[in-house]
């Protein structure tokens, strides 16, 4: 789809109010919130036996678990038994392309239930370095997700969105595993994934709270948690780009997880805040031989176990209120957002706005067309919105079409979608395809504010790439 006249951006405005769960002692159980008290209290006893068992197996592999050895084999075959008993569709996905010659599978379980096409990810490495056993990395991880899978199946509650867990092979040598699943996915597919959440490290014993992208939608009920302990999270800065995370950030998908560091060392500032020895590394046993079962922060284990139950059952269970736990009707909330009854309420470049020649809108006639001029451009529009306060969950519902002439999957022309200055998606003329795709953002911790939600389309300097935007609405799923 070629751009032939001079259009604007998309741009949503939202002006974030305040609300955050009351903060309580560190260390105690948070009980004032219901969707808190909803969420089980995962058994770190049964989180250690898993780490346990992984010890074990590097004890008799060598003394680790590397993704090309019998340890991390024996690793997917313990995982993989316990959760087919446990009743999930369990998938070994071998890496045919990108990774070290001789590393093992995949190991990918979706737990059956709830939007197939709404599905919330989380993942962990599983392989380790061969300098050791790999406890905390990424033992505790690969650990802390396993009881976790293991605590949903046990529960079993009625899932209004669909789970996948992860472990990843290859991690070690490049990110390789999570790479070759993320590139071997349709765009469609990629589309389904609303957030992937990744663990890697979550038990350092000189460690700090960390949370990727902590001020994203993604993140906000792993914040949410860790704040009702008291705990002042931050952002993980050591870890960005360094770990399975980025495999999906490079196709656009909206991520978050926890860490608790590796190698930087901790500040005086943050012993102050969370203890433990200034100047020190997070953790003093990263990638070496001492990386074994001494090296557990069993406090930080069972936090970090609870805060990804908390985010399961945020994101996907049914807690029996129909998504809302009050007044939560979303009908009229994105005024116009089909473009047929002229531009109004939208501000911004809204000659984005009509039925442009040489495009087609998902429904009736109209439509926003971003972008496609072959040139350096960026263009915006913007509607303020409230999303309504007894919505527990709310999602911003949108049909996207690009269309590019660039080749490759190198991202050259981008598409993103805000609320106020936070990415709530990016897409790319990686993306393209040859019809219209559903999208959508959540805006679940935007619930009882006023918010600007902002569309953007922007060009480099040759190539065009056109993004293409229909049938704007909010969900309350």
């Amino acid at each position: 789809m070629k751009r032939r006249l001079a259009v604007a951006g998309i741009s949503l405005a939202v002006v974030l109010g305040c609300g955050t769960l009351p903060a309580v002692a560190a260390g105690s159980v948070p009980t004032a919130d219901t969707t808190l008290s909803a969420a089980p209290d995962v058994d770190v006893t049964e989180v250690k036996a898993h780490l346990n068992e992984l010890s074990a197996i590097a004890g008799r592999n060598g003394g680790n678990r590397r993704s090309t050895g019998q340890g991390y084999d024996d690793s997917v075959a313990y995982v993989k038994g316990r959760l087919q008993a446990a009743g999930y569709t369990v998938t070994e996905q071998p890496c045919t392309s990108g990774c070290t010659s001789g590393a093992g599978p995949n190991l990918i379980a979706e737990w059956p239930g709830g939007d197939a096409g709404n599905v919330h990810m989380f993942g962990a490495h599983l392989d380790g370095v061969s300098a050791g056993p790999g406890m905390n990395d990424n033992g505790s991880g690969s650990a802390a997700l396993l009881e976790n899978a293991l605590t949903l199946a046990q529960q079993n509650p009625t899932m209004r969105d669909r789970v996948r867990f992860a472990w990843w092979t290859d991690e070690e040598q490049g990110l390789n595993g999570s790479d070759f699943y993320v590139r071997s996915l349709s765009s469609a597919e990629r589309a389904r994934i609303k957030a992937y959440y990744n663990f890697d490290m979550v038990a350092s014993v000189n460690g700090g709270y960390f949370i990727n992208h902590i001020t994203s939608s993604a993140a906000a009920p792993m914040k949410a948690y860790w704040d009702s302990l008291g705990l002042q999270p931050e952002e993980n800065t050591e870890g960005a780009g360094r770990s399975d995370d980025y495999s999906f950030e490079r196709y656009g998908i909206p991520t978050s997880g926890y860490a608790m560091g590796a190698g930087a060392r901790k500040t005086s500032a943050q012993a102050a805040k969370w203890g433990g020895t200034a100047g020190r590394a997070y953790d003093p046993c990263y990638h070496s031989s001492c990386d074994t079962l001494t090296n557990i922060n069993t406090t930080g284990l069972d936090r970090a176990s609870d805060g990804i139950a908390y985010t399961i059952w945020q994101r996907a269970v049914d807690t029996g209120d129909g998504g809302g736990g009050g007044d939560c009707d979303t009908t009229g909330v994105v005024a116009n957002g089909g473009f047929e009854s002229g531009t109004s309420p939208w501000t911004g470049d809204t000659g984005t706005i009509g039925a442009h020649s040489g495009g087609s809108a998902h429904t009736g006639t109209r439509f926003a067309w971003l972008s496609g001029y072959g040139s350096t451009r960026t263009e915006s529009i913007s509607q303020s919105v409230t999303v309504p306060a007894g919505c527990t969950r709310a999602a911003l519902d949108y049909w996207l079409h690009i269309d590019t002439d660039e080749s490759g999957s190198t991202p050259y022309d981008r598409f993103t979608v805000k609320a106020g200055g936070t990415t709530l998606a990016t897409l790319s003329n990686a993306d393209a395809g040859s019809g219209y795709v559903r999208r959508s953002v959540d805006l679940s911790a935007y619930a009882g504010r006023t918010v600007t939600l902002t569309f953007t389309g922007s060009e480099d300097s040759s190539l065009q790439t056109s993004f293409v935007v229909d049938d704007v609405t909010l969900r309350n799923d």
